[in-house]
């Protein structure tokens, strides 16, 4: 079994590690601090790819491993190294290639040619000799790489898939050339040019993909699908038996299909296509084919999200699936809820039967080949993740090197209000009762994230808040993910009003059971979608909120991505009105309770206009406002010392708001 894993909880840097499920002994195959001493600088597409990912560690950030898992790749400082995984096979080696510097490498499933991309072009070359061709290139197109709405938007990373057999690859053609370009500046250093950037904003055009065959021997053929229909390449799947299998969205999403490709003739046929008045939905990692044939995928029938063999539903109403992990002879490793607060990890097999394999908790992640299955775990009782490898009738586990939290998270869980909105409450350590307590709401509450869950990690920054003097209160809302295709599309064209009431009406329920709350008192602060709902909530709701601090939030969706605002708002071009009602600027007159709005200068993800656009409204209102920029920092305000004068700072600013 191959894992990343750093040496100890306060390193940072990723090292490459072999579990050797026979013997039970665990060995390094490539130390990130011995490489440290050839390291360059990360190349920026890359860094990119890093931060679609929220990958915010060093080292050996990501591999790939060939079939029978021998050799392990990774890209690092720009260059393709080579990890030989058995015992004895020899140190990690720099693969001698040009041009770079490349990013993305990964083997053919046999483990005798590596890819990769560089510079726009996608190249491959021999393992054992290293003679490397360019098997794409050129035509204004970026070969091999996601486009940014699948990268951000689409849980989708990559841009080529080999063949089963390494004859070739299925590479994307991505075409930015009528994508709005956007120019992301760094205030503190002004000698620097402005980063250039292709961001898709709703309602403008979006990258143009294709598909093509690259062949390892040099020939190139288009593999077609109707892309005036369905212009979305979601996902490629390339099966051991089958042909690929492709998986194409219509811009609406009301319509997605799967379609199975000949890379021989290049030509592709619809296999299933699936229709709904919102949105189309499927579970991550779907669709993909079994061993029998049968093209596994979902259906939302009746209220839950089920996996489908062939058409027909093979797991049972009221489990909602949440992501296959991987699909084998054994049938289909999954994970899913029947209660949204845990998510367990089951596996169906071809026969008809289910086996759930974990009780309780929440799956982090899940693997399964070669007979070997691997379950990474977290609990409300225990401060770390439990990985645990499953090999025939033996069960292993890893190792934690993590740190021992400095807190420990006293939750109270619960479903509140007519709606039963899943909820958590966090007091100070040794609260005693009589003692009012003003109220923080530290919500996401968007689709696509939960916070909400039965995991010991999820609730830590929330029990430091709480030690700071607050009664913390989390809650998930309708469009929230795991209660069912109904909650989440109870947001359709409308991201504002639902969200809202149910931050109000959780609050209140929790309010009525705890008499402690300090409802006088009563603060909101949240990050991306989170950072919205605290700005929506003191414009919209005074009479609730009376302070907040919003960070990186979206004030505007028509600044936001095509993919992800379309599918919950629509076109703007067609129908504004959900636009219009969702906006914050026309608000901005509104404000009467303190507000911290926080952003980083370099965010490519959510663009710091939004904050300079709010902020401008706000002044031109004569609103009041605090506005603390972060000069360098993208989405992710992972660097150590900025996180934690962060935490200072709006910890200052509610203690003073909240205090009158």
């Amino acid at each position: 079994m191959v894992f990343l894993r750093s040496a100890a909880g306060d390193d940072p840097r990723h090292c490459l590690w072999v579990l050797d499920v026979e013997e039970g002994r665990e060995r390094i195959v490539v130390d990130a601090a011995a490489l440290d001493l050839d390291a360059g600088p990360v190349p920026e597409a890359e860094l990119a790819r890093r931060e679609r990912v929220r990958e915010a560690a060093s080292g050996v950030v990501d591999y790939a491993v060939d079939r029978d898992a021998r050799t392990a790749f990774f890209a690092y400082a720009g260059d393709v190294w080579i990890a030989p995984l058995d015992p004895g096979a020899g140190a990690p080696r720099r693969l001698d290639v040009r041009p770079g510097p490349v990013f993305d490498p990964r083997p053919d499933p046999s483990g005798r040619w590596v890819a990769w991309c560089s510079a726009g072009a996608l190249w491959a070359a021999e393992v054992a000799t290293g003679g490397a061709a360019c098997l794409a290139e050129g035509g204004d197109r970026l070969w091999g790489v996601a486009e940014h709405v699948a990268a951000e938007e689409m849980d989708r990373a990559n841009g080529y898939w080999w063949a089963p057999d390494g004859s070739g690859v299925l590479a994307a053609a991505v075409d930015e050339s009528a994508v709005r370009t956007v120019w992301i500046a760094d205030p503190s250093r002004p000698e620097r040019p402005p980063l250039r950037r292709r961001y898709p904003l709703a309602g403008t055009e979006d990258a143009d993909v294709s598909l093509w065959y690259c062949a390892t021997g040099g020939t190139r053929r288009e593999i077609p699908w109707d892309r005036g229909t369905f212009p979305y390449l979601v996902s490629v799947t390339w099966p051991a038996a089958g042909g690929p299998l492709l998986l194409v969205e219509r811009r609406d999403h009301r319509a997605a299909a799967v379609l199975s490709a000949d890379v021989a003739a290049g030509s592709t046929v619809v296999v299933e296509d699936r229709h709904d008045d919102a949105w189309v939905a499927w579970p991550r990692g779907t669709p993909d084919r079994l061993a029998d044939g049968r093209l596994l995928w979902s259906s939302d029938a009746g209220g839950t999200r089920r996996l489908t063999a062939g058409g027909e539903p093979v797991t049972p109403g009221g489990l909602q699936v949440r992501a296959v992990h991987a699909v084998g002879d054994g049938g289909v490793l999954f994970s899913a809820s029947s209660e949204p607060t845990s998510i367990g990890a089951w596996r169906w097999a071809p026969d008809g039967s289910i086996d759930r394999l974990t009780d309780g908790g929440v799956v982090v992640a899940a693997a399964a080949a070669g007979g070997t299955t691997v379950l990474a775990e977290r609990r409300l009782e225990r401060p770390d993740q439990r990985t645990v490898v499953l090999a025939g009738d033996r069960t292993l586990a890893l190792a934690s090197r993590a740190e021992t939290p400095s807190v420990r998270p006293q939750v109270r869980m619960a479903a509140v209000g007519a709606r039963e909105l899943r909820s958590g409450l966090l007091l100070p350590s040794g609260h005693r009762r009589g003692d009012r307590l003003p109220v923080l709401l530290r919500p996401y509450g968007g689709p696509g994230a939960q916070q909400v869950l039965a995991s010991d990690a999820i609730w830590l920054e929330d029990q430091w808040w709480a030690d700071q003097g607050f009664a913390v209160v989390v809650i998930d809302g309708r469009g929230t993910p795991g209660r069912g295709p109904q909650w989440e599309r109870a947001v359709h064209r409308d991201l504002a009003g639902p969200a809202l009431d149910d931050q109000v009406d959780g609050l209140h329920a929790i309010a009525a059971a705890e008499a402690d709350l300090d409802l006088g008192r009563v603060g909101i602060m949240g990050w991306s979608f989170g950072g919205y709902l605290a700005a929506l909530a003191v414009l919209r709701r005074p009479d609730v909120f009376h302070a907040a601090v919003a960070g990186a939030p979206v004030t505007d969706w028509r600044l936001y991505d095509t993919y992800y605002t379309e599918r919950h708002l629509g076109h703007p071009g067609e129908d504004p009105g959900p636009y219009d009602r969702c906006c914050l600027l026309p608000d901005a007159p509104a404000l009467a309770r303190p507000l911290l709005l926080v952003h980083g200068l370099a965010d490519d993800n959510v663009l710091v206009a939004h904050t300079v656009r709010l902020s401008q409204a706000l002044v031109g209102a004569g609103r009041p406002h605090g506005v603390l920029p972060l000069s360098g920092i993208t989405h992710m305000a992972s660097e150590e010392d900025v996180a934690e004068s962060l935490l200072l700072i709006q910890l200052d600013f509610l203690r003073g708001a909240l205090a009158a």
